[in-house]
């Protein structure tokens, strides 16, 4: 790669301004990039094959278009979706044709302005930070092919199809849908302007369920807001939940594969109650067995969960990739992070929220109880876990000396708690005996550091990120 090139790879892909450094210029030499590394990388049991689908971004159908006449052009048979679609359903895709990529054009829940070049490997997962350097390093390394699309469909190396029925059909498989169908359920959707919006109206309908689904107008300003399911951005949904009660309110971020929640009227359902609910279903009403794998900033009512039922935890470091890698290696009954991604056996190893929204649907229909009831429930049988986090700014050149400063400088207690673990694979996580727990850990991309924690109370929380605040602030002497 060429010192100057302005392309650099990230989490699972490429993102960038639209205009500035995303440019079909640049599109062009990832894609062929992309098409060099897979045509000399690959399993024995794929075909060389790429899907191609993208989001409801500015020009995201005319980027996509581009890097399908670029796969094509180098030999690819390229399946390229006719309309937006959420990420997962290109990685499912990409899984069933056992194709040897798939190629998604979306920044997820960035700002509009950015665009992005998502990979999904040959079982539908993220590609790890391996394959995304190895792309990045074959960069400006070839000339560019390309065909246009007339001639790249003559020769047959190009097919457009509507890529939703056949993913929509098979999360109806997952789940109990029967059962779902016949409930008069009222259920929303906050799809932040993003892909997701429609989906449900297409999945549940012919059912006694009534959807309403907010923000749903192809915008690819996102309404001004950036596409990311976070209280601040529920402003509209909630004002209607209020005029008018659901059941429940899913949130799918701008590309549909993580979400948020909130109560049929409108209050906050957090991404922990939501995994914690979800989890106690799979245990409680699907007798599943297998292990629970959380990212280390999950909430550890997951952990009492666990113990209490006799099923094995793995945790591991924050990004869904990790996950995957657990899920790939077999026996994981559910997969999940506390930014709302969540990933289920049986299907694709990534997180979808689509899927989560109807088994969560699943759940209301097999308790028949509301959403406050099951809160209560799990509360007064696993215990209260509050929960807090903040961002704040610190230098990126200072990162790694407060990650050995907080490691080497361990608080003595939590919250009088002596220390009972201290974790240092993704950041710094100290636990203390009493389950509560405070981790420093900084943004990979940005000049931000998190700070997160969980105690019994809110003001428990509190006391907890002002002492993650006071390490970082120590450390910049």
């Amino acid at each position: 790669m060429k010192p100057d090139c302005p392309v650099k790879f990230g989490t699972d892909g490429w993102r960038a301004v639209i205009g500035e450094d995303y440019t079909f210029e640049n599109i062009r030499l990832v894609a062929q990039a992309t098409a060099d590394h897979f045509a000399r990388k690959h399993t024995r049991t794929t075909h060389k094959q790429m899907v191609v689908g993208y989001d409801r971004r500015f020009l995201s159908n005319e980027f996509a278009q581009v890097t399908a006449e670029v796969l094509s052009a180098n030999g690819y048979e390229v399946l390229l979706a006719d309309r937006p679609v959420p990420t997962p359903t290109v990685s499912w895709h990409t899984a069933k044709k056992k194709a040897r990529a798939g190629i998604m054009i979306t920044a997820s829940h960035n700002p509009a302005r950015f665009n992005g070049f998502k990979i999904k490997l040959h079982h539908g997962g993220p590609a790890d930070p391996e394959t995304c350097r190895a792309i990045e390093q074959r960069l400006q390394k070839r000339p560019v092919k390309q065909l246009t699309t007339t001639e790249a469909k003559r020769r047959k190396l190009l097919r457009t199809s509507n890529l939703l029925p056949r993913y929509f059909t098979a999360l109806k498989r997952l789940v109990d849908f029967d059962l779902i169908q016949k409930t008069k359920l009222h259920f929303a959707h906050e799809p932040l302007f993003g892909v997701g919006a429609g989906c449900f109206d297409q999945i549940l309908e012919g059912t006694q369920c009534t959807v309403r689904t907010f923000n749903a107008d192809h915008d690819p300003n996102f309404g001004g807001l950036n596409p990311e399911p976070i209280e601040r951005n529920y402003i509209n949904s909630q004002r209607e939940l209020k005029r008018k009660r659901a059941d429940f309110c899913l949130v799918t971020d701008g590309d549909a594969d993580r979400i948020g929640g909130m109560m049929g009227d409108g209050q906050l359902l957090t991404t922990h109650q939501i995994i914690c609910l979800l989890l106690r279903h799979f245990i409680k009403n699907r007798k599943g067995q297998g292990r629970a794998v959380k990212a280390l900033t999950t909430t550890s009512m997951v952990d009492v969960m666990c113990q209490r039922h006799g099923l094995s935890l793995t945790e591991t470091g924050v990004g869904f990739k990790y996950i995957c890698e657990e899920m790939l290696q077999g026996d994981v009954l559910l997969g999940f992070e506390e930014s709302g991604g969540i990933g289920f056996p049986g299907h694709v190893p990534e997180r979808d929220g689509i899927l989560a929204g109807l088994m969560i649907l699943e759940l209301l229909a097999t308790e028949g109880k509301p959403l406050t009831k099951l809160l209560t429930e799990l509360t007064k049988e696993y215990g209260h876990f509050a929960y807090g986090r903040i961002d704040t700014h610190y230098p990126l050149n200072k990162r790694a000396h407060l990650m050995r400063f907080a490691a080497e400088n361990s608080p003595s207690d939590l919250l009088g708690s002596p220390i009972d673990k201290i974790q240092t694979f993704d950041g710094v996580k100290y636990t203390g005996r009493c389950g509560s727990w405070l981790m420093l850990r900084g943004s990979g991309t940005e000049p931000v550091l998190r700070i997160y924690a969980e105690g019994p109370t809110q003001h428990c929380v509190t006391r907890l990120l002002d002492l993650g605040q006071a390490i970082a602030d120590r450390a910049k002497k």
